[in-house]
């Protein structure tokens, strides 16, 4: 899918998560303050599911909002658009809990109809359409922004635990980065077997140097821990990354 970058700002974004959400109510209010203080935010399409029906097709669509806070971590919301209510037209539901979010995908599944739901593990939660589509990246241009990039990427350093992490060489060159520009990777991936749920994301961060170089980090962030501790990592390229989480998937017995 490549980078898909939401418009307007976090603020704006979140005001409107609320607004068509027809269970915004349920939302602690500590929730949408903490995504209005975000630096930015980013929108993907989680997971699509269609059923066939004599008056017309329904349907439903998981959508992951994701807010990075000031503080360098991240906050999650999962918009759940569906069209099983009482009109033709869709309905909107916001969760910040993603057990929740799975209890409503269910209720809606059984709802509009189709295949029992357990007969769905293990499937794509994505069309194939779509997987086809998302294996050619769209190209978004980068925006900097000058705002303690140096700081930035010292914070991002040092949050790394996998010991092959870019060394002193690098924090050396980073020390001298004046602006930078952070992207959320989003990523298709496979329902995992199991009750626990596991995901990773991938953080792409593009830092301009002094002398007019760039340095690009690739961070990711995933739970794919024996204690379901999460976990952020950083690379200095994006394969190094994928491969890193292939190979805890891989240790865990999980499919990504």
């Amino acid at each position: 899918m490549g980078h898909l970058r939401a418009g307007g700002t976090p603020a704006e974004l979140m005001d409107g998560l609320l607004a068509r959400a027809q269970n915004g109510f349920e939302i602690d209010d500590a929730v949408p303050a903490q995504a209005r203080s975000a630096q930015m935010h980013q929108s993907e399409l989680r997971s699509c599911r269609q059923c066939n029906d004599p008056s017309g097709p329904l349907g439903y669509s998981t959508y992951r909002h994701v807010f990075l806070l000031p503080d360098g971590s991240s906050l999650l919301l999962w918009e759940l658009e569906h069209s099983s209510g009482p009109d033709d037209g869709p309905h909107h539901e916001l969760y910040a809990d993603e057990d929740a979010l799975a209890l409503a995908e269910r209720r809606v599944h059984e709802r509009i109809g189709g295949a029992r739901w357990e007969a769905l593990d293990g499937l794509p939660l994505w069309p194939e359409q779509l997987l086809h589509q998302a294996a050619e990246p769209l190209e978004s241009p980068r925006t900097y922004v000058a705002d303690n990039s140096a700081d930035h990427a010292r914070r991002v350093l040092r949050r790394a635990e996998n010991p092959d992490r870019p060394g002193e060489e690098t924090e050396r060159l980073l020390a001298t980065a004046f602006a930078h520009d952070i992207a959320l990777a989003p990523k298709p991936r496979r329902r995992s077997g199991g009750p626990d749920t596991t995901w990773c994301r991938f953080y792409e961060h593009a830092f301009l140097l002094a002398g007019g170089d760039e340095i690009v980090l690739w961070e990711l962030e995933h739970n794919l821990t024996h204690d379901g501790r999460l976990v952020c990592e950083v690379y200095l390229d994006e394969v190094s990354a994928e491969l890193a989480a292939d190979r805890h998937a891989r240790a865990l017995g999980v499919d990504l």
